[in-house]
């Protein structure tokens, strides 16, 4: 595992804020924040927005694509990836993406995307 567990330790002790504390301002127990900050295991990618929301740094600090915890992805690059990804209606009618016999939706597919991308990021920050 990568460094997220301990970036989320660092913020979370530079606040002042205990374990409890902090699980509970971000909705999820307890343990599952002591395993991402032991690198046991990775947050999902709601969680991730989550906690970058509450100690407002980017998602690419977090997954240590930055050590600048304000740097996030150049606005005309991330439009430029985005087009690259399966992100619009002709290459998802061509391409049937389903998940129990559902088709996604595209904001679901982009969704989808959006949290491989940040799991292969983990994966790469080891």
């Amino acid at each position: 595992m990568g460094q997220i567990g301990n970036r989320i330790a660092y913020l979370r002790e530079k606040h002042s804020l205990t374990q409890e504390e902090l699980s509970h301002k971000l909705d999820i127990s307890r343990a599952s924040l002591s395993h991402y900050e032991k690198n046991r295991r990775e947050p999902d990618y709601e969680t991730l927005g989550k906690i970058a929301s509450y100690f407002g740094v980017s998602i690419d600090y977090l997954l240590s694509r930055t050590d600048d915890p304000e740097v996030t992805l150049d606005q005309e690059v991330g439009v430029f990836v985005d087009s690259l990804e399966l992100s619009n209606e002709e290459i998802l009618d061509k391409f049937t993406l389903t998940i129990d016999g559902t088709k996604l939706s595209e904001e679901e597919a982009k969704r989808f995307i959006a949290f491989i991308r940040a799991e292969r990021s983990m994966r790469t920050a080891l």
